[in-house]
């Protein structure tokens, strides 16, 4: 009887054990005691590291509170049990500090901001380090923890949270979990340059944006070490045969970058040759090509290749915000240049081809009605749909005309009131205007939205939808929508999104005959759901690597521009934010 009890006791021990150890597990996960380097010896460094890391802040640095860090930190050091990380047992920064020094200095042929690393102070550290003092290895090799969390992390997934901007954009899903990758990755890294380029997007056109980037760093230092006077303006466009104050000015500003292939002789006129140079760059910047040398042209010629050098900057932040499935997305629409671009993956040596480019529409810039960018799965297209006119609209515009000529407007202008089911009802003009019913357009090639619309369900009711104006296509600036995207060839569109989510029996006769005399407001389902991102890009590089630059259409630039003139801590996923608006996708 005791032998059985001492064995009764002894598995009880045991499995107590074990479910002591199930808790820690779930409680806090398994955690291991990081590998360390052959440090410098001394007793004081883990006594004069955790004050460092508990006050949130590395008094060396340019942007010395780390708060938005400091767990991160935390756990990377205390899985070391607080050993330095960056300096060898003989007092000296190891190859991996050095080479990602190197990296900080050279931040910004990535898009960002060396100042934001400590470039200019690393020398002034590592002096400091030699010195071999305990305080001083300290503040360096915290200032290295820190400096490298903070570079992986802003290429990896941009420096400031999109949704800070109100941008339905998750890239917290691409998020490392910076202890364990900066101790099991870089702090041993045999070639650093190589895990940098691992971290960041896995994109041809990203890295296309990085080489161009690396150009106009080159040219912006050309403008710096050789300044220019502006080019003169002009009252009236000047065409071929006119006169131009500046035509040995204007050459070398198109020879900069490469729209004059090469000098041209020299002529009293602006010649045919220097207006073909103009068209190159006027197609560059989503003007209308005509070669005439306007004022418009002239202002965009004066920009400063800096600001031109931010805009690609800008540019590889927003590739860096989106997560891995939509990075090479099917479909992309490009708001600053009025562009949508669908994209084939045709395998290894082609995995994002281009298959088309189609003009689209944008939301007006006057009146709130920018369209917001965000990534969202395509699930469904609706041939012949109606239109639900939202509130704000009702308000704002059916309400004068309701006012004025009563409640008759609605029928005569193709619009018929319901319940909240969806059902027609008759109703009074004060119903509408009191938002006691509901108000919508009825299906046709008069509707609003057109024959089609491409859904792909999201916060702001935004989509893709065919237009009764194609006539809008025909300029050059296209915002003239209430939020959604009006495409140009919604027909040819619709096949391509058919065939390529899985449905096959849609051919072209088909798809108009949905169109034109189909049922009203008939879904079709997807069978594979197609990403889509509304994408805002001012600087984007194409096929053949000539870079395009547009006009900064809903000042999304400018916002981001603001938000890094302040200094890290940029805005974070944990912080709350104020959201602009967003627009109702009406039209």
């Amino acid at each position: 009887m005791g032998g059985n009890s001492r064995m009764m006791n002894l598995k009880f021990r045991n499995a107590v054990a074990v479910c002591a150890l199930g808790s820690l597990v779930l409680m806090g996960g398994c955690r291991r005691f990081r590998k360390t380097r052959s440090a410098p010896k001394s007793d004081s460094f883990a006594s004069k590291l955790k004050p460092v890391v508990e006050s949130k802040q590395v008094q060396v640095l340019r942007w010395p509170n780390f708060s938005d860090y400091e767990p991160l930190v935390k756990t990377f050091y205390d899985d070391r049990n607080f050993e330095v990380a960056w300096v060898e047992d003989d007092g000296k920064p190891s190859v991996q500090a050095l080479a990602f020094i190197q990296a900080f200095k050279d931040a910004d042929k990535k898009g960002l901001n060396p100042e934001d690393f400590d470039a200019s102070r690393w020398p002034d550290l590592l002096a400091k380090l030699a010195t071999k003092n305990d305080d001083d290895v300290v503040q360096f090799d915290a200032a290295m923890t820190v400096s490298v969390m903070r570079y992986i992390s802003d290429l990896r997934i941009g420096r400031v949270n999109p949704t800070h901007f109100n941008f339905d954009i998750n890239s917290a899903d691409k998020k490392y979990d910076l202890p364990e990758f900066v101790s099991d990755n870089a702090v041993d890294a045999t070639d650093v340059p190589k895990l940098i380029q691992s971290v960041e997007p896995d994109s041809d056109q990203y890295r296309k944006t990085e080489e161009a980037l690396a150009r106009y760093l080159d040219l912006a230092k050309q403008q710096t070490a050789a300044p220019t006077d502006p080019l003169p303006t002009v009252a009236k466009p000047v065409v071929v045969g006119g006169a131009y104050l500046a035509l040995e000015p204007l050459a070398a500003r198109l020879l900069l970058e490469g729209d004059l292939a090469a000098a041209l002789p020299p002529a009293p006129v602006y010649s045919q040759g220097l207006a073909d140079a103009v068209k190159v760059y006027q197609e560059r910047h989503g003007y209308t090509p005509d070669g005439k040398l306007t004022a418009q042209t002239i202002t965009s010629m004066n920009i400063p290749m800096s600001q031109r050098v931010k805009q690609l900057s800008y540019s590889l932040e927003r590739w860096r915000w989106l997560p891995n499935d939509y990075l090479n997305m099917p479909l992309m629409v490009n708001l600053p240049e009025f562009v949508l671009r669908g994209f084939s993956d045709n395998g290894p040596t082609d995995p994002h081809h281009m298959d088309f480019t189609m003009k689209v529409v944008d939301g007006k810039v006057m009146g709130d009605h920018d369209t917001p960018v965000f990534a969202h799965m395509m699930k469904y297209l609706i041939f012949r749909p109606y239109w639900n006119v939202p509130v704000s609209i009702i308000k704002k515009e059916l309400s004068g005309h309701l006012a004025k000529s009563g409640i008759g407007y609605l029928a005569s202008h193709n619009f018929e009131t319901t319940d909240n089911t969806g059902h027609p009802i008759t109703a009074t003009a004060a119903q509408v205007t009191h938002f006691q019913v509901q108000v919508r357009e009825k299906p046709g090639p008069k509707n609003s939205l057109g024959l089609v619309k491409f859904m792909f369900p999201n916060e702001y009711d935004i989509y893709l939808h065919s237009t009764p104006q194609p006539e809008l296509f025909e300029r050059t600036r296209r915002d003239f929508s209430h939020g959604c995207v009006r495409v140009q060839k919604p027909a040819d569109l619709a096949v391509w999104v058919l065939q390529h989510g899985g449905l096959d029996d849609w051919p072209m006769e088909k798809v108009l005959e949905a169109m034109n005399t189909g049922p009203d407001n008939h879904q079709v389902n997807l069978k594979k759901q197609l990403p889509v991102v509304i994408f805002y890009l001012t600087a984007r590089v194409d096929e053949d690597k000539d870079v395009h630059f547009f006009d900064d259409l809903y000042g999304y630039d400018k916002r981001l521009e603001d938000v890094l003139a302040k200094g890290m801590p940029y805005p974070s996923a944990q912080q709350k934010v104020n959201p602009k608006a967003s627009p109702e996708g009406t039209d």
